[in-house]
């Protein structure tokens, strides 16, 4: 069987002045070797650039992209003050071309009504296509997990793909692909919406899938009203599948105390005089006072000696907030507590 083998090397070339206006160039070496066995495939060296009308450019790969609005804006500012810097990246599919990169900016485009937009056109078939949408969203940074596990999800779903060979495709493990593919095919419907809208971190989302699908809601539940650490939700996990019904109801209902009895240390008493939610409360003031105490510490001792100069000046803005953020809670306290002598013990 014929190994599909490919490696990236990506190069960002600006454009080069000419008479008549700029010209670029198709990127250098973008893919250094796209082939079976040694056979040229694709050469993306000799791609051609040409302005094309925003109207006939497709969007049929749009669906591996999240839309981002905030980015969009910028951008619009950006094509405004200093028009289209780089070509979109589009292929071939039949007689129209369809945005492989660049989507933010036909978005700004439109809002700005421009008209056209510098197209770079490769020619790559429906593999290649998924594997560049990965490396160009690559470049200077990083596309996120959700949008990997869609470009995975179609290599091996829809182009058949083995799992080995879409790591190969996209220069990645064998486990990698595996953990992707399992953010779309073992979260519950529930925690995927999360994950979409950046409710759900990606870490979380890969403990959930440790899970059965009709396990994850409780799980996600209690991490969400405990605010439980992706370390914690792990725990948790670990302990579900040898948990007894009453055990499970434990973890579920109170985690942090079951994690501290399964590591052998005794948790702090709850008051039977307080409902759960006011046990749940007691302990948040617990941990916003040890919070404060530390950072008390840490500004009257050595720590701000640490900072450099930058640090002050960046982080100033925050501990501005900070204070205004604590002086509203005071000034609650204050109003809505009864003015009674706090023990310090507790």
């Amino acid at each position: 069987m014929r190994r599909l083998r490919c490696l990236f090397k990506l190069a960002v070339t600006p454009p080069e002045k000419a008479t008549g206006g700029s010209v670029y160039p198709a990127p250098r070496s973008f893919f250094n070797g796209w082939c079976w066995e040694g056979e040229a495939v694709g050469d993306w060296n000799n791609a051609e650039t040409r302005p094309l009308p925003l109207a006939d450019l497709g969007e049929r790969y749009r669906r591996y992209r999240l839309a981002d609005p905030g980015a969009e804006e910028a951008m619009a500012l950006s094509l405004r003050r200093f028009g289209q810097a780089s070509p979109v990246t589009a292929c071939w599919r039949g007689s129209r071309a369809e945005l492989l990169d660049g989507f933010k900016r036909q978005a700004a485009a439109g809002r700005l009504g421009w008209s056209t937009l510098s197209v770079r056109l490769v020619d790559v078939d429906e593999r290649a296509a998924k594997a560049a949408i990965h490396g160009l969203n690559s470049v200077g940074g990083r596309p996120s997990e959700l949008e990997e596990a869609w470009l995975v999800q179609a290599l091996v779903r829809e182009d058949g793909l083995s799992q080995v060979e879409a790591g190969q495709l996209l220069n990645k493990h064998k486990s990698w692909v595996c953990r992707r593919l399992a953010l779309l095919e073992r979260l519950s419907a529930e925690a995927q919406v999360e994950l979409r809208l950046g409710l759900l971190s990606p870490g979380l989302a890969r403990q959930l899938t440790r899970l059965p699908v009709g396990n994850q809601v409780g799980v996600l539940s209690a991490a969400r009203r405990e605010s439980l650490t992706v370390t914690e939700v792990q725990g948790v996990i670990d302990l579900l599948p040898g948990a007894t019904p009453e055990q499970e109801q434990l973890l579920l209902t109170d985690p942090r105390s079951a994690l501290l009895q399964a590591q052998g240390v005794s948790s702090p008493a709850r008051d039977s005089r307080l409902s759960p939610a006011g046990n749940r409360l007691a302990r948040q003031v617990g941990m916003l006072r040890d919070l404060l105490g530390r950072l008390e510490n840490w500004q009257r001792h050595p720590g701000l000696a640490e900072l450099k100069r930058d640090d002050r000046r960046l982080l100033a803005p925050q501990f501005t907030l900070l204070a205004r953020d604590a002086l509203r809670v005071a000034n609650l306290i204050n109003d809505l507590w009864p003015p009674e002598p706090v023990d310090e013990a507790i």
